[in-house]
């Protein structure tokens, strides 16, 4: 039986710049404040006619051409989103047939920030198992749309984007390149992100969740390591969920991985949910800051609360 691997990545982000000075316009901040909180400089905001599948099929044509298949060698679509315009119908139909991709399976996942690590693990599984040859995963999130622009604990952070890859089966007598991954949730504190109603905005208890994820991730991360066999020395690039600077470094620091092996997408990108570990991994391709053949931390933590991750072998660069 043949593994899974990552083919290529694909990242899209809003041309709508909105720095922390935009945001002292409206809301009682700064940008030192914004800054030593949670370390970010500037975000995406997509447009008002911008939405989740718009970003979501974006990202997808990327991740596509980085994979060098063709859409018709790709069988499942899987969208990873809290956020979309409505319930129905899903986002990943729409994007796979504005992808060319036809009759692929294709459904949406939610699992919150963590909602990438989910639909990757997923996908491994899938393509393991036989029930697909080729998946397409995406992370879009149009978490704008559920701001209330007066709160500053909420609107500071979260952004806009989509980040996708390609997975696809490893050859004959070739290591998996996708990790058991390691999941969970923690439903005693699903109150501290929460949504409510058909029509409400996004709150959050951020000393709760930053608590909760400086401490209960570091295991999980650990884990997810050992069960890919390799050791956090080995790690090359570390990538988890883009939710607030200080914890990124704080788990990073635990994990003993240098700070240059560490994504920073929220810096410039804010906090785009289940699209921010998918889009900082493009990035740090474009970058050149991923060494192909070497082992990556994924880690995804959020809402519900659920969490995520895997060890996945970076794939050549085109």
């Amino acid at each position: 039986m043949n593994g899974a691997k990552i083919l290529g990545f694909g990242g899209y982000q809003p041309d709508r710049v909105v720095t922390n000075d935009d945001l002292a316009k409206i809301v009682e901040t700064s940008d030192e404040w914004i800054r030593s909180r949670v370390g970010i400089q500037s975000r995406r905001v997509a447009r008002d006619d911008e939405t989740v599948a718009d970003m979501a099929e974006a990202a997808g044509a990327k991740a596509l051409a980085a994979s060098g298949l063709e859409p018709s060698e790709v069988d499942l679509v899987i969208v990873a989103t809290c956020s979309p315009e409505v319930p129905l119908p899903n986002v990943a139909a729409t994007v796979a047939y504005r992808l060319g991709i036809s009759a692929p399976g294709a459904y949406d996942l939610n699992a919150a920030c963590a909602g990438f690590c989910y639909a990757l693990g997923v996908a491994s599984d899938a393509v393991v198992a036989g029930s697909a040859r080729n998946v397409l995963v995406i992370g879009a999130e149009k978490m704008t749309s559920w701001m209330d622009w007066t709160d500053r604990s909420t609107c500071i952070i979260f952004a806009d984007g989509a980040g996708a890859c390609v997975v696809g089966p490893t050859a004959s007598g070739e290591p998996s390149g996708i990790g058991p991954v390691v999941w969970g949730s923690a439903g005693d504190q699903a109150h501290k992100i929460t949504i409510t109603g058909r029509t409400g905005a996004l709150t959050q208890d951020g000393q709760a969740v930053f608590r909760w994820a400086t401490t209960a991730m570091v295991p999980v991360a650990l884990a997810a390591c050992e069960r890919a066999g390799v050791t956090t020395d080995e790690i090359t690039a570390f990538v988890p969920h883009q939710a607030n600077l200080r914890i990124i470094e704080a788990i990073a620091r635990k994990l003993g991985i240098p700070r240059e092996r560490v994504a920073d997408d929220i810096v410039h990108a804010g906090n785009t949910s289940s699209a921010s570990i998918p889009l900082a991994l493009a990035r740090m391709a474009e970058q050149g800051r991923l060494q192909p053949g070497t082992p990556a931390l994924l880690i995804a933590f959020g809402a519900g609360l659920s969490y995520a991750s895997q060890v996945i072998t970076l794939p050549a660069i085109p």
